[in-house]
């Protein structure tokens, strides 16, 4: 049994039961359309929002028709982020695979996420699930907020830690925190109760992009990413957030020139790799990752200690653990 399938079992009937829901909620009466659905159904990755979603119900109660629901409409908004995204990035790879704008142009891609987003929103409101729509919604604008936050502050690279986690909050731990979020209110929580599971998956979703920005100076045996590409992108992450505050003036403007003028360099990308290694900044990053998630952790264990919560418990290890 591998460590996903483990995590799963608590909820394993309902996640393959989510899979053939998913793609009924993707369905369209273009050929084109439903052509270009499939495509993006056959290359879904681990399927780790979908397991915070069942998880954080379970944990509180028993899985409904309002949790499918939860899920397929987290998967539909973010899946629709993705392809917009790339489409911005002119990226043409995703997980491995061609994206939608590599395979069929950008006009193509914008339109089916567009399709994709209509399809969550009529998901909700068919459905009145407005408590669900509220807090996807918000995690979309906050997601959309914090890229355009991060394309303002990373010009000049001197960004401070306070808004790194500002922006990483907005980028990456909301759409996990609504995840937590909806789940718990698919099953019928508290106020109280959503409000926790939302925070427990805003610190997950910190400590899963810090060990996302930990992958790209290599730290970690195995690692499934290339080292060096946040450099590339001129991307200013906590390592090097840190490391650039230990230094002087004349050391701190060698390393940010070279970031910014000589990224494309494997040597001179090499160089901020040790420079940042030498100066504590994988450390540091290391260890605020590790007190972050303890912290998801004690949140974690004020709420009922039942299966779903000790698979959390492993989900949360895992998003740390994670080789990729």
């Amino acid at each position: 049994m591998t460590v996903t399938e483990d995590i799963k079992r608590p909820i394993a009937k309902e996640m393959i039961e989510f899979e053939s829901k998913f793609r009924d909620s993707m369905k369209s009466s273009v050929p084109l359309l439903d052509k270009i659905t499939h495509y993006i159904i056959k290359r879904k990755g681990k399927q780790m929002r979908p397991m915070f979603v069942f998880l954080s119900a379970k944990i509180i109660g028993d899985i409904k028709e309002s949790t499918f629901r939860a899920a397929s409409l987290i998967e539909l908004l973010h899946t629709a982020t993705l392809v917009h995204d790339d489409v911005v990035d002119d990226a043409s790879l995703r997980r491995g695979f061609f994206s939608l704008n590599a395979l069929w142009k950008n006009k193509i891609a914008v339109l089916v996420g567009d399709y994709l987003l209509s399809q969550g929103l009529l998901l909700a409101t068919q459905h009145k699930e407005f408590k669900l729509l509220e807090i996807v919604s918000g995690a979309v604008k906050q997601m959309s907020e914090g890229e355009l936050l991060q394309i303002e502050k990373t010009r000049a690279l001197n960004m401070s830690e306070d808004v790194y986690f500002e922006i990483i909050k907005a980028k990456t731990a909301t759409l996990i925190s609504a995840c937590c979020a909806a789940g718990a209110s698919s099953a019928g929580a508290s106020d109280e109760v959503i409000e926790k599971m939302s925070a427990f998956g805003e610190k997950v979703g910190i400590a899963f992009q810090i060990k996302d920005d930990l992958f790209d100076y290599g730290f970690g045996e195995n690692i499934g990413k290339p080292t060096g590409i946040d450099i590339k992108e001129k991307k200013t992450t906590l390592p090097l957030i840190y490391a650039l505050n230990q230094v002087g003036y004349l050391k701190k403007r060698h390393i940010v020139n070279l970031v910014k003028n000589h990224n494309e360099d494997k040597k001179k990308v090499e160089e901020v790799i040790e420079f940042v290694k030498g100066s504590g900044g994988i450390a540091y990053a290391h260890n605020r990752m590790l007190e972050i998630t303890q912290e998801a952790k004690e949140l974690l264990n004020q709420l009922p200690d039942n299966e779903a919560r000790q698979s959390l418990h492993k989900l949360v290890d895992y998003t740390i653990q994670r080789k990729k």
